[in-house]
């Protein structure tokens, strides 16, 4: 009869990764659905940094909100490639590293291509790709440099679009700039896996936040409602907590994953 084959214990390489207590950076937490993410996490008890791109007032009302206590507030233009770094390194600075990354940050201006002007569909091209793409892919750079200097693992996950998927007629950029964040997210996983570092997407339909509210009144809104089988529009707080346990330790086997989260108003085969 052969030896048997000893068995080879399992070694999670994110045996150090922390459950609580984490070190949380979530970019465009000023307000909506950042706010609401920043806020998931410091229920938590993890320690956040807010960052805002241009709306300090709103950022500062979403610091002064959080529980706990060790939160700080920065701002950066993810546009430019070195506020992008520099927002990682005062990040890691001010919290004593980075734990996880929430990539919410992004421009969604309308440019319907019928009736948008050359000059204005270039300008939105480029600051979608700019804001949207490049930013969340700088961010992850930094913040996957930083989690594998401290040995500990990670979590990274990105906010994309249902409308990656369903498509944009009015805001292709968008569309198109969230597909590219899935693929992106998709890549990240296998190439940082071997760190401990998991990287997952969630693809969120319509949320009701402040910057769409008008858009929930009258004949659009009861068609927007409509879309979903539950006639309702997702609360930022329900996408937060799936944000939240992406970001857990107990979801690392969701690492590559494109999370839907659209009451099946959109059903991907």
């Amino acid at each position: 009869m052969p030896d048997a084959v000893p068995a080879v214990p399992a070694v999670p390489v994110t045996a150090a990764f922390p459950a609580t207590g984490r070190r949380v950076l979530v970019s465009g937490a000023s307000r909506g659905l950042g706010r609401a993410v920043a806020h998931a996490f410091a229920e938590n008890g993890d320690r956040v940094a807010v960052h805002y791109g241009s709306r300090r007032p709103d950022a500062e009302e979403t610091l002064a909100a959080l529980p706990g206590s060790g939160h700080v507030l920065l701002g950066a233009d993810l546009a430019d490639p070195s506020g992008a770094a520099a927002l990682v390194s005062a990040a890691a600075a001010a919290l004593g590293g980075i734990d996880v990354l929430v990539n919410n940050a992004a421009v969604n201006t309308p440019h319907p291509p019928a009736t948008t002007p050359y000059d204005e569909w270039t300008a939105a091209w480029q600051q979608h790709v700019a804001v949207n793409l490049l930013g969340t892919a700088h961010l992850s750079h930094g913040a996957a440099r930083a989690m594998i200097a401290q040995g500990t693992g990670g979590r990274i996950v990105n906010i994309g679009s249902r409308g990656a998927f369903r498509g944009e007629p009015d805001h292709p950029a968008y569309g198109a700039t969230k597909a590219a964040v899935h693929a992106l997210g998709q890549s990240l996983a296998v190439a940082l896996a071997p760190h401990g570092i998991a990287v997952a997407s969630v693809a969120p339909g319509f949320i009701d936040t402040d910057r769409v509210a008008h858009r929930l009144t009258g004949d659009e809104g009861a068609a927007i409602r409509a879309q979903s089988p539950f006639g309702r529009v997702a609360a930022p707080e329900e996408i937060a907590a799936a944000v939240r346990w992406l970001a857990s330790p107990e979801a690392q086997w969701s690492s590559g994953a494109v999370l839907d989260l659209n009451g099946a108003s959109h059903l991907r085969t």
